[in-house]
């Protein structure tokens, strides 16, 4: 389990992270959102070790994160940190090795993964002669090549198409079953939908929002309304008090509400309607996102 405690880092006067606290248990993945500059990666590099925090504290287990903690962390980069000019077999071998595995039980591992995400082919291949994709596959391969403790994912499906993004998340989904603690962080709010139960939103460093996913969408107070059917005056239905929006969606139509109250004020002027569809539902993350943070970061 990693537990962060009351984690500040200062920059001169600029505070990157702002007395943040969080846990994320074996086997969980947790999201860590926020824009860009609102001190995701500076968390990522305190837990790490490779900075310090000005105050607070960072456990895996209950113990400090020293160098021989770091064998037992995986982190995909946003930024590809591959070495181009080496082959596959080379550049996991030269991370694993940094990682105190053995040549052989890297190599073991490598095909394991190699047949996993369909490239075993591309062993003995540069990592420049690959595609974005591939070299993506490669990337994350060498975050988990040594089977780590926790794993940090920074945006860990940049260039890949649906087919791969399947694979690699079937590939996260078997490390969360064996255990591993999990940090997802993406500015694609679907993906977090997917994996995280739990998430904070920093913003300037400090936590806005945090808890369970299920809880934050059901305590949100604005909803959403899917409709389908036929002569159903969507005028008269702007007008009513509470109704913030009507948009036409993929062939029905979302009626955006201030709380679930005004669903049934919606329905008594459809009821008497042809209606194939009525549906009250929780707001995306990515709506919640936009309300908590549009207009703090200014």
């Amino acid at each position: 389990m990693l537990t962060v405690k009351n984690i500040t880092k200062m920059y001169d006067k600029l505070k990157a992270v702002d007395n943040l606290s969080f846990e994320v248990n074996d086997g969980e993945i947790f999201g860590l959102l926020g824009e860009n500059g609102a001190g995701k990666t500076t968390t990522f590099r305190i837990i790490m070790g490779l900075i310090d925090a000005n105050s607070g504290s960072v456990l895996l287990n209950g113990k400090k994160i020293d160098y021989e903690l770091t064998d037992k962390i995986g982190f995909v980069t946003e930024e590809r940190s591959l070495l181009t000019k080496l082959t596959v077999k080379e550049q996991i071998e030269f991370y694993g090795t940094l990682k105190s595995m053995s040549k052989e039980d890297i190599d073991k591992k490598l095909d394991y993964w190699l047949e996993r995400f369909e490239i075993s082919s591309y062993k003995n291949r540069k990592i420049k002669e690959l595609s974005k994709g591939n070299q993506q596959k490669i990337q994350f391969i060498s975050a988990i090549i040594n089977e780590p403790t926790l794993l940090i994912l920074d945006e860990p499906f940049t260039g890949l198409d649906p087919i791969n993004v399947k694979l690699i998340k079937d590939a996260i989904f078997e490390l969360k079953e064996k255990g591993c603690s999990i940090i997802f962080s993406s500015h694609q709010m679907e993906y977090i939908e997917d994996f995280c139960e739990k998430l904070v939103i920093l913003v300037k460093g400090k936590a806005i929002l945090e808890g369970n996913l299920k809880d934050i969408k059901e305590s949100f107070a604005k909803k959403n309304i899917l409709i389908k059917g036929e002569d159903i005056d969507f005028d008269e239905i702007k007008k009513i008090k509470g109704v913030i929006s009507v948009d036409k969606v993929k062939g029905e139509y979302e009626v955006k509400i201030e709380n679930k109250d005004i669903a049934a004020k919606v329905f008594s002027k459809i009821k008497n309607k042809n209606i194939t569809k009525y549906d009250v539902v929780e707001p995306t993350l990515n709506e919640i996102f936009i309300e908590k943070v549009g207009g703090i970061h200014e």
